[in-house]
């Protein structure tokens, strides 16, 4: 079985690798290359395969799946400007690929049950772009 939650957050990002030079940082990241930053309103879905408990009928508590997703990501990436104010933004671009990561990072070891575990997270950064990042492969 699958339960996904989904949460949101608003931050803003720059994708420049400080080892290229502007006119490489440009070709390569197009506008997102723009030093000031840009914003994106993201919209995250973290999806837990399990069984539910024979005692509560539940494969996670929902409750908790959301304090977890706030503490873990919401409250530390909302309203941030990633690169300077969430690690490791400030060492890894942060590209929607390397943010869904980085949530999967910090929301595996939270979310570790022996009948349920962290399948997916998917990491909308526009409508109609998304990532989706299942673990290390």
């Amino acid at each position: 079985m699958l339960l996904t939650r989904k949460a949101e957050f608003s931050a803003s990002h720059v994708c420049r690798n400080p080892a290229l030079s502007e006119e490489q940082n440009r070709a390569l990241y197009g506008v997102n290359a723009n030093p000031h930053g840009h914003g994106h309103n993201y919209v995250l879905e973290v999806t837990i395969e399990g069984d539910p408990d024979p005692v509560t009928g539940m494969v996670f508590d929902l409750r908790e799946l959301k304090e977890i997703i706030n503490a873990e990501v919401v409250n530390p990436m909302d309203h941030r400007f990633l690169n300077h104010e969430v690690p490791p933004f400030d060492r890894t671009i942060p590209t929607t690929e390397n943010i869904a990561a980085e949530i999967w990072k910090r929301l595996k070891i939270r979310i570790a049950l022996p009948n349920a575990r962290l399948q997916n997270v998917r990491l909308y950064e526009t409508a109609d772009l998304y990532v989706d990042y299942g673990g290390e492969r």
